[in-house]
Formats: C-alpha cells, structure tokens, sequence
C-alpha cells in the first residue's frame, strides 16, 4: 500500500563536499519513521505545475534507528531543478512534502550469500544504510563488500565512518577506489569493476549485487558479472537520474 504524503521538516544540514549535502528530515506526526535499509523517499517539491514533474526521489542514507529522522545525502546537478531548490531554497526548519518509504531494493530476509555493494557517489545511501542495520542487529551473514567508485579522495562520502565500520564488523569490507588519484601504496585507484573482478575471480563465491549510481557503471556492472557466469538474477539494481 502507498504511503500518504506527510510534512518533513529540515532540522540539520551538513555539506560533505562542495556540491552534496546532507539533509537529516524529521517527520513530526510519526513516533517512528520506519522504513526498509535500500528503501528511498520521494519529495514534492515547488519546481513545476505538473505533479510527475516536481516529484524527486532519494534513498534513505541512514539506518532506522526507531525515531522519526531519516537522512538524504544529495548531489546538486547542473541545471537539475530538484536539486536546485533544495540547495539554494532549503535551509534548516524548512518544510518538505514527502511521501515513503518506498522501493524493493532491500536486503534479502537471510544473508546466505556473499553481498556485493558497488556504487558510486550518492548511491552509497542505501548501503551505509544496509551495512549499519546489518552490524546493529548481529544479523548472520558471508563477506560484506562496500565497494565504492570515487574521482577524488574528497569525494569519499562518510570515509571515516565506513573505515570505522569495517574494524569493528567482522566480514565487512570497505574498499573505496578512486579513478582521479595517483597510485599510491594502500590505496585503490581505478573504476570499481578491476576491484569486484579481482575478488571474483580468486575463489567465485556464491554471491548476490547490489548496484547503485549512475546508468553507465550499472549496465557495464551488469555484463562484467555476467560474464563471470552469474545469473542476472543475483544482479539487484537501483538506477540514479
């Protein structure tokens, strides 16, 4: 069943780089805001006379945590309207007109295999999302890997979060690469396909993927893993713009 839309307010704002923020939104009338890992929320925002033309969709970058305030990391797009007026109209005690959660791209009911999250930029929301549940509810599981295409090491979103994470959480592991640094020893540089193929090709685990980003890296995802003999069917995809 469709969620109703509801009124969010903006109560914190933080900028993680020159264009993508966070926005953490509370909805007043819920106790809890419960929703999914993966799941996303849809705004409607003042930009256009036509519903389907003002209506923005994001996933839910935090874990639920049995409140009422969830959080959006957002890229602001050239001459992208949404994104536009959230950035320069949107400031914090603003209201937004949201309607989710919504979306099936959600973990599986049981870990039995190895999990695959490639992502690039915002699209590592859902999977800090995931990855957190996963650690805060002891829920069993295989190898975790968080494997995240970035240009340059300042566009590592939540970085020291996600190495934190990875010491602490037995299985899961965080491997950014950068396609826009020098090589350096320890640090991966390159697209995130060379770093799943690796793993993939050592011992072929049994494994299911998750993709999240933009429409280029997904469809090349999709026909390198593939190729590598795994069924279309362990493939899980959420597409951006």
């Amino acid at each position: 069943m469709l969620e109703p839309w509801r009124t969010g307010k903006v109560v914190k704002i933080e900028n993680s780089t020159e264009n993508i923020r966070r926005f953490f939104i509370q909805v007043p009338e819920l106790e809890s805001f419960d929703f999914k890992p993966g799941q996303f929320v849809t705004l409607d925002l003042p930009i256009h006379e036509k519903k389907n033309k003002r209506w923005r969709s994001y996933s839910i970058a935090s874990a639920p945590d049995g409140t009422n305030i969830f959080e959006l990391v957002i890229v602001l797009l050239e001459d992208g309207a949404g994104t536009t007026y959230l950035f320069n109209e949107v400031t914090e005690g603003s209201e937004l007109t949201l309607r989710g959660p919504q979306g099936v791209f959600t973990l599986p009911e049981t870990i039995e295999k190895d999990l695959f999250f490639i992502c690039t930029g915002t699209g590592i929301a859902p999977f800090r999302s995931m990855a957190h549940y996963i650690s805060r509810h002891n829920l069993p599981h295989k190898n975790i890997y968080l494997i995240f295409g970035c240009r340059k090491f300042a566009d590592a979103l939540y970085a020291d979060e996600l190495r934190g994470l990875e010491k602490e959480f037995p299985g899961f592991f965080y491997i950014p690469t950068f396609s826009r640094e020098e090589p350096q020893q320890g640090i991966r540089t390159g697209y995130v396909h060379a770093v799943y193929e690796e793993i993939l090709n050592k011992n072929k685990p049994e494994a299911s993927f998750f993709l999240c980003g933009w429409k280029n890296m997904i469809d090349d995802a999709r026909e390198k893993i593939t190729a590598l003999g795994y069924d279309r069917k362990a493939i899980h995809l959420e597409i951006y713009g």
